[in-house]
């Protein structure tokens, strides 16, 4: 899909920039309408801005609605993962703490005692079912 598969790789803990994704984003654009001021935003704000405007990109483009409970869930399952990708507890523990309710799914446990690779696993799986196209099926 358009550029996001070096943004997800970003969001999601992967060795990318945020530079690297930025460029992919601007450089294969959808012609969606609803993406236009998404990309106007990001070619304005440059690195300045916010991961959640990746994070809404993806769900319009996807078919879904780029609603606040789906930003951060989206953002809250990326976090998990970055976090799980470089062994970052205490990030992890913040993550889990500040976003419970969004990710209540993953059964995590607590960050401190928590199987990374696992819970990695996991919270990759979930962002990937949230970005299935519209209709693909049950979310």
């Amino acid at each position: 899909m358009v550029g996001f598969e070096i943004v997800d790789r970003y969001l999601l803990g992967d060795p990318v920039s945020k530079a690297a994704a930025l460029d992919a984003v601007l450089a294969e654009r959808s012609t969606a309408p609803a993406a236009a001021p998404f990309y106007r935003a990001l070619e304005a704000v440059g690195l300045r801005a916010a991961d959640e405007a990746f994070i809404a990109l993806r769900l319009i483009l996807a078919g879904h609605s780029a609603s606040d409970e789906n930003v951060r869930r989206l953002r809250a399952l990326a976090a998990v993962a970055r976090a799980c990708a470089t062994g970052d507890r205490a990030g992890l523990e913040a993550t889990l703490r500040r976003d419970a309710k969004s990710i209540a799914d993953l059964a995590a446990g607590k960050g401190a005692e928590a199987d990374l690779p696992r819970l990695s696993a996991a919270a990759r799986a979930a962002y990937a079912r949230e970005l299935e196209p519209a209709g693909a099926g049950p979310r």
